[in-house]
Order: structure tokens, then C-alpha cells, then sequence
């Protein structure tokens, strides 16, 4: 169980990491705060760039943490506050295999990685915090964290977008 802990929080905090590291410095092919700020405004929030600063900062830095297994149930809300948001704003519009399924394949993989723990290959295991930062509790606390900050930003920073144009027949 040690190894697949260790797989799937690498590979989730890394992918994360990448993630950020596109909105924060446009690494990987991102499009860097100013692009993806730009996204975020088309997708209604009002503060596009700040908010997509934030979302590369939740990004990187819970994927950093997840990936060394570091304060394992804040790393995961604060994946878990990127996927509600992406939910919420983005692809809930579409159908579940059309869309949101991967995005809700990431939280509740994070929410799981919270109540689990991280697992014997870990630095909260080194400092011996992993009792006390795994359980129920924890994944649901993460998730919750995450649903009451995510909650905040859908209601103060998300407003509808704009309609987007359509096509005229002629």
C-alpha cells in the first residue's frame, strides 16, 4: 500500500505543480498570470489575473506539499479549492463525460489522499505527524475547507460571464 500511496501522491502533487507553474510563469506552455487571468475573466471572475495568481500559488504549492507528502490534508484543500472552483465555474456546464470528469477525479482523489494519509514514504511520517494528519476526519476537513473557500470565491469573485457570440445564419 506504501508504493501505491507514494505513485499517486507524486504523480497527482506533480501534475499539480505543473499546473500552477503554467498560470504562475507560463512554464509548460501556459499562458502565465496575464493569459490565464484572462481565461479566468472570460469565465466570469472579476479579479481574472489575481485569481488566477491564487489558483497557481493553491496549484503549485499543494502540489509541492502532496508530492513530499508534507501537511498532506492542507496540500490536498487546497488542490480541492482549484477543482471546485474549476467545477463550479467551468465545466459543470457540460455533461459528466463531456467535461467535469476529471476534474472531479482530482478531488475526490485528494480528498481520499487527506483521509488516508500520506503514507510511510512521507515527510509527515519523518516528523511523525502522520497519525495525526490522516483520517476521516482529515479528508473531510480538507473537503470542507475546500467547499467553504470555494464557496467564497463562486459568490464574491464569480459573477455569469458574458454571453459568448453566436453565429449568424445567412
Amino acid at each position: 500500500m506504501s508504493y501505491g500511496l507514494l505513485l499517486l501522491r507524486v504523480f497527482v502533487g506533480v501534475a499539480f505543480f505543473g499546473h500552477g507553474t503554467q498560470k504562475l510563469f507560463g512554464w509548460w506552455g501556459g499562458y502565465g498570470p496575464q493569459g490565464t487571468g484572462g481565461f479566468f475573466a472570460s469565465q466570469g471572475y472579476s479579479w481574472g489575473v489575481p485569481v488566477a495568481v491564487l489558483a497557481g500559488l493553491a496549484e503549485a504549492g499543494g502540489g509541492t506539499l502532496l508530492a513530499l507528502g508534507l501537511v498532506t490534508p492542507l496540500a490536498c484543500a487546497a488542490i480541492a479549492v482549484v477543482m471546485l472552483n474549476a467545477i463550479f465555474s467551468v465545466t459543470l456546464k457540460r455533461a459528466f463525460m463531456a467535461g467535469s470528469e476529471l476534474e472531479l477525479t482530482y478531488l475526490v482523489a485528494v480528498v481520499a489522499l487527506a483521509a488516508i494519509g500520506p503514507g510511510r514514504f512521507s515527510l509527515d511520517r519523518a516528523i511523525g505527524w502522520d497519525d495525526d494528519l490522516s483520517g476521516l476526519w482529515c479528508g473531510a476537513g480538507a473537503f470542507a475547507v475546500a467547499a467553504a473557500v470555494s464557496f467564497v470565491t463562486l459568490t464574491f469573485f464569480h459573477t455569469k460571464p458574458p454571453p459568448q457570440p453566436t453565429a449568424q445564419a445567412q
